[in-house]
């Protein structure tokens, strides 16, 4: 898949809260010779919808105060049409895309990391996967951390900073509307079949399950190191391994 010693694209994905963005903020703190050699991620951009997500909010909010109506969500911060999760995916295409045109030698150099949480509720990971870029998807490996529902509602409660509602590290949502986005998943029935690729557009991208149910992720220590490092090479090993149709 690639000539180079980094992956191109990861797709991390998982329930919220699950550790997502505590595994990026551990590979931001990694020198980048260091991060290259034992998780093949070079200089790397993110690219996360909840930020794009959050705008939405607070122009809606802004709207409201000005006495417009409000274009994306309502009162309770539910989006006023199901499509908008979908936009957000055709959205981070569009980042990718900009950053091929903008950064110099963007494509061998960086590894993008995409971050995203999908729910059966809102069309889960397949309706999600159908609105990627294909010029990603051939490029592209995902990371899944695996937690339990349980597990995403407790860490979902304890990182809540009623200070930085906008925080990536520290946003949280209300019980009731984590479980209703988010309690059924559709991981298991998009990956069944094939432990090793998902099959999305009609291409194969190979995927590793990192199993977070004893949560390394929150202290950025030595034991998610050495997982992350092994799930990783593994992605790497399955990245690189030519496909026979």
């Amino acid at each position: 898949m690639s000539e180079k010693n980094i992956f191109d694209i990861i797709l991390l994905i998982a329930r919220p809260a699950a550790g997502k963005s505590e595994v990026i903020d551990y590979l931001k703190k990694i020198p980048l010779d260091v991060r290259a050699q034992r998780f093949h991620v070079g200089k790397f951009e993110e690219i996360d919808d909840f930020s794009m997500l959050w705008s939405w909010f607070e122009e809606d909010d802004l709207l409201e105060k000005m006495g417009h109506p409000r274009l994306h969500t309502d009162h309770q911060g539910n989006f006023l049409n199901q499509y908008l999760w979908n936009l957000l995916i055709e959205r981070i295409g569009l980042e990718y895309q900009k950053k091929l045109r903008d950064i110099p030698n963007y494509a061998e150099s960086f590894t993008t990391i995409v971050e995203f949480s999908r729910g059966t509720e809102h069309g889960g990971y397949q309706s999600a996967f159908s609105h990627l870029l294909p010029q990603m998807l051939k490029k592209m490996a995902v990371l899944y951390i695996d937690v339990t529902w349980e597990e995403s509602l407790r860490k979902n409660r304890k990182r809540f900073n009623p200070e930085k509602p906008d925080s990536i590290l520290e946003h949280s949502l209300p019980d009731s509307k984590l479980e209703r986005l988010y309690k059924e998943i559709d991981w298991n029935e998009v990956s069944r079949g094939d432990s090793h690729y998902l099959t999305i557009q009609g291409i194969q991208v190979s995927y590793v399950v990192f199993d977070n149910a004893d949560d390394v992720t929150t202290q950025r220590g030595v034991a998610l190191g050495e997982r992350l490092e092994q799930a990783l090479k593994k992605l790497w090993g399955l990245y690189n391994k030519p496909i026979i149709n």
